[in-house]
């Protein structure tokens, strides 16, 4: 992929003020965006934030309310083609044929972008090698696990290189194992030069990813950073404890709570809790009042914030469980 200079000076993704409105919803709400080119750029928010809704601005896929946007440069509006020329987008659900094989899939999805049969050939070839999909190549897709669908239907969308690939919560019902090998696919990505703006619900996945993240929330953005800049507007003392029994989590975290005053958080599992210490010496005394209420405690530390923590403090509401995007 050949840029000029002049391209190469271009932010990836510029946005102003940017509306999309659904009745009575305000899916996207004056949200302003900065993306540089060959940066991963992490949206979170919980389900139903808006995330969705502005990918589908930024493809084009939706015409905003009202504000402005360019991907390289182009005008949503004005060249919208030529927005599209420059982009790839994967959403939530996988757009393949199941009964095709994988390599049929791909070579279809080329001679479509116009590729002679040979060349389709050999860039379906070229797809499922980068995608350790080889040996898969002649299976049906309907047969394939969904860590695979999901690399395929990556794979997919760089049929045609692009400068901006919009990935739309990329690891949505994969498994651990599956999900860190999209991570080293999206990494890879980035290091040949290709933007990626993601949307997702995984704290640790934009932890792991993202250069810069940008949290949204009912339409709107209400902070950007690093994650190391989230963390830090949080406040860094944070004690952690992990009880013997989640059943008195709700004991412990009223306990917590007057206390410390400030909201206290738990786990998916439920068995750790967290929440703000003014000091370490109040860290300290909490937990002799946990240990004297009777709330045995097996682990506990105090430290900076995790990311779910900062989400916590931001929207005042836990990660959700990752799911679809229903109302976008």
């Amino acid at each position: 992929m050949t840029r000029s200079n002049e391209t190469e000076a271009l932010p990836a993704i510029m946005a102003r003020g940017l509306v999309k409105h659904f009745r009575d919803v305000h899916a996207v709400d004056a949200i302003d965006l900065d993306v540089p080119q060959g940066m991963i750029f992490g949206i979170l928010g919980p389900n139903g934030a808006g995330k969705t809704t502005l990918l589908r601005l930024l493809a084009t896929l939706l015409t905003p309310d009202a504000g402005s946007a360019q991907v390289m440069g182009h005008d949503l509006i004005r060249s919208p083609q030529a927005v599209r020329s420059s982009i790839a987008l994967t959403g939530q659900f996988a757009s393949l044929d199941e009964d095709l094989t994988g390599i049929e899939n791909l070579i279809f999805l080329a001679r479509l972008w116009g590729f002679t049969g040979k060349r389709a050939r050999a860039r379906a070839d070229e797809l499922l090698t980068i995608f350790d999909l080889t040996d898969a190549a002649q299976r049906q897709v309907k047969d394939y696990s969904g860590g695979m669908r999901r690399r395929l239907d990556i794979a997919a969308s760089l049929v045609v290189t692009p400068h901006v690939l919009f990935l739309d919560e990329p690891t949505t019902g994969l498994d651990p194992v599956a999900r860190k090998h999209v991570w080293q696919m999206i990494r890879a990505l980035a290091e040949h030069g290709v933007t990626i703006l993601l949307t997702t619900q995984y704290l640790e996945e934009a932890d792991q990813l993202a250069a810069r993240i940008a949290v949204i929330d009912h339409g709107k953005k209400i902070a950007e950073g690093t994650s190391r800049e989230l963390k830090a507007a949080a406040g860094s003392g944070f004690l952690h404890v992990t009880l013997a029994d989640p059943a008195q989590f709700a004991a412990a975290a009223q306990l917590l709570e007057g206390l410390m005053g400030g909201q206290a958080q738990h786990s998916a599992e439920g068995a750790a809790v967290s929440i703000k210490a003014n000091s370490p010496q109040a860290a300290s005394e909490a937990l002799t009042e946990l240990t004297k209420a009777g709330i045995e405690v097996i682990d506990f530390s105090m430290g900076a914030p995790s990311l779910d923590e900062v989400f916590f403090a931001l929207t005042g509401n836990a990660a959700e469980a990752p799911s679809m995007e229903t109302a976008q």
